[in-house]
């Protein structure tokens, strides 16, 4: 398909959650308002969630130390059918399923935790868990499904199927608008027809939910068919599916993804989530929350990696003292630590407020998945680097000679994918951004719109002025300036303190920018993208600080908790500086014109001297449907 850039951007924009129906504290962080009372006192879950939640943890971890074999379902690329089948028996298929649709009924929380524990085994088993729960059939279904459609599919999935999530195409990434896999009614069915790529799940999979374009006309739209892209559920085994290839990837060998084509597959109308037209919105806002899993693995990754680094730093001598006691590989075991504990108190503050629902989350969940994926991935490239030769080394090799066989490269490998999984770290930010300037948008946006009238301008400019007359004043001085503010907190009063100031400077620094560029502000990638990540250090800052000050009023570990978030406060306050440095001071514009003259050829000539290994084929595969002559490759797990 043939879409224009405004016609994209008018898809996404239509998809999007319109409303803010509850406060946002990282919304409110970047308006410059550092809201502590949305966080402070922590939230705490119920005394029944906790009490369910340990007991099922209780149980997993005893699978998954006796029954999950790391090692060998990264040799063989394939999970064992007695471990699905395991999971089945346990029901940790039906973690976030309702009890009264035979599920487990976990809170956010504990099903975080639940894939950190089974992710530290094997990275592929929590992938296949969070793809079917997070994304797959039993969250949209819980959230847009009727009830008949939640009677049907809720108790299966919960118990024996395993569902993935089918949106991106061989030419279809994160612009929907050029969707491609059709609908068309026919009678009381839909007719499919289209390719989806990298499948999670697919392979194995029971159900799946489908996006497709429903076809307009105005003779559908005269049968009631408003068309647009909708969500289907569509049962795996459906005449006209085949799955064509099980891709290979670099990190998380065990992945069951793949290419699957339909080709006149018949859907019921009565399989089809919502009205035509809301698939989009319904995939965003299921992801708003299913995000959430992604973080929970970087999480157990931070935990594995500091563990690693530890043992290792203790038994490693070099010129007479353990590798540790230099300052050189010590610091790296500080980051590790300091960031495991952040990444933890923004994971368990973001999910607790998603579990009292209390709280309007898609900018917290979206920075929790954006900074999480970023920090794990640091965190797993200095410990392969701590343990040096023995790092690049695999496990497999480590062990052939006889020395313990830590995957360290392997964790490097496997959490490469997370800066790219459920929207790539370009992606989030542009996201984020949109959301952190919605406020703005909603008071301003026809100022800069070219398609709106002089009238629809002058009203912008009336509500424009009304709004930053009372909005600028208060971004001028705040609590931060005042030495006692947040004395409560003890040593980590200063660090709040800190992001009430940078908050309110984050928020000038917006406006000013909008101001200077208007209507190319969204072209701005690079200043939007340095503006998300000052906002997510600062949500992460105030996270672990709450989180400290709460294991320090419970009396556990509070001592340690408030030296493990003074330490990251301080490495992150040195981040956002160089952030802030980086807003007006950096090569954007040249990198521009430097892109500019590669994609014209202009540098070919640095490219001499290489062979290019890959293999002849298309960039793109062919997406048009039909069917397929190779064999499925579709695995049933009985």
């Amino acid at each position: 398909m043939t879409v224009s850039e405004r016609e994209a951007r008018a898809v996404a924009e239509a998809a999007r959650e319109q409303d803010w129906r509850k406060p946002s504290f990282a919304k409110e962080l970047f308006l410059g308002r550092f809201r502590l009372d949305l966080i402070h006192p922590h939230p705490e879950p119920e005394a029944a969630d906790v009490t369910r939640g340990e007991e099922f943890l209780a149980t997993l971890r005893e699978f998954v130390e006796t029954k999950i074999d790391g090692a060998l379902i990264e040799r063989e690329a394939r999970i064992p059918d007695e471990v699905l089948r395991g999971l089945k028996d346990l029901g940790a298929l039906g973690m976030k399923v309702g009890t009264e649709y035979g599920g487990l009924g976990l809170t956010q929380v504990y099903y975080n935790k639940a894939l950190a524990l089974v992710s530290s085994a094997s990275p592929a088993v929590g992938a296949l868990l969070s793809a079917h729960q997070s994304i797959g059939v039993p969250q949209p279904v819980k959230m847009f499904g009727s009830q008949e459609q939640k009677d049907a599919f809720l108790p299966r999935c919960a118990r024996s199927a395993i569902s993935a999530f089918l949106l991106t195409e061989p030419d279809v990434g994160s612009d929907p608008a050029r969707l491609a896999t059709t609908a068309v009614p026919e009678g009381d069915d839909y007719v499919l027809d289209g390719v989806k790529l990298w499948t999670t799940n697919g392979v194995v999979a029971d159900l799946l939910v489908v996006m497709a374009r429903v076809p307009k006309s105005d003779e559908r739209k005269a049968a009631g068919h408003r068309g647009g892209i909708t969500a289907f559920v569509v049962e795996g085994d459906s005449p006209g599916i085949t799955v064509e290839n099980r891709n290979a990837f670099m990190g998380l060998r065990g992945l069951e993804n793949g290419v699957t084509r339909f080709h006149q597959v018949r859907v019921p109308a009565a399989n089809r989530i919502g009205p035509e037209g809301a698939g989009l919105k319904i995939a965003l806002t299921t992801l708003n929350t299913g995000r959430l899993s992604l973080p929970a693995t970087c999480v157990g990754a931070g935990k594995w990696c500091l563990k690693i680094a530890r043992e290792w730093s203790q038994e490693r001598v070099q010129w007479g003292r353990p590798v540790a006691r230099h300052e050189a590989v010590g610091s790296k075991i500080s980051f590790i630590a300091a960031t495991t504990f952040a990444l933890e108190a923004v994971l368990d503050l973001s999910s607790q407020m998603a579990d009292e629902d209390r709280n309007d989350i898609r900018i917290e969940a979206a920075l929790a998945k954006l900074y999480g994926s970023e920090m794990a991935w640091q965190m797993a490239d200095e410990l392969v680097q701590i343990r040096g030769g023995r790092g690049f080394e695999t496990a497999e090799s480590l062990a052939a000679r006889g020395e313990r066989g830590v995957p360290a490269e392997q964790m490097l490998r496997d959490l490469r994918i997370n800066r790219i999984f459920e929207g790539s770290t370009e992606i989030m930010h542009l996201l984020i951004a949109r959301e952190a300037v919605d406020a703005h948008l909603s008071v301003a946006g026809d100022l800069i719109d070219p398609d709106k009238t002089l009238a629809d301008k002058r009203r912008a400019a009336v509500a424009a002025g009304t709004f930053y007359a009372k909005w600028l004043p208060k971004l001028v001085a705040g609590p931060g300036q005042l030495p006692r503010t947040f004395a409560e907190f003890g040593t980590l009063a200063p660090h709040l303190r800190y992001v009430e100031r940078t908050a309110r400077k984050l928020a000038r620094s917006t406006f000013y920018a909008m101001s200077r560029w208007q209507g190319r502000m969204e072209t701005k990638q690079g200043f939007l993208g340095r503006i998300v990540d000052i906002g997510a250090e600062l949500f992460a800052m105030s996270a672990a600080c709450v989180r400290a000050e709460k294991l320090r009023a419970e009396g556990a570990d509070g001592q340690a908790a408030h030296q493990l978030a003074d330490a990251f406060c301080r490495q992150s306050r040195i981040r956002v500086e160089e952030l802030f440095g980086r807003l007006w001071s950096n090569t954007d514009d040249l990198d521009h014109k430097v892109v500019r003259e590669v994609l014209d050829s202009s540098y070919t000539w640095l490219e001499a001297g290489v062979v290019d290994p890959s293999t002849d084929g298309p960039w793109i595969a062919d997406a048009a449907p039909g069917p397929s002559k190779k064999d499925n490759v579709h695995r049933r797990i009985s």
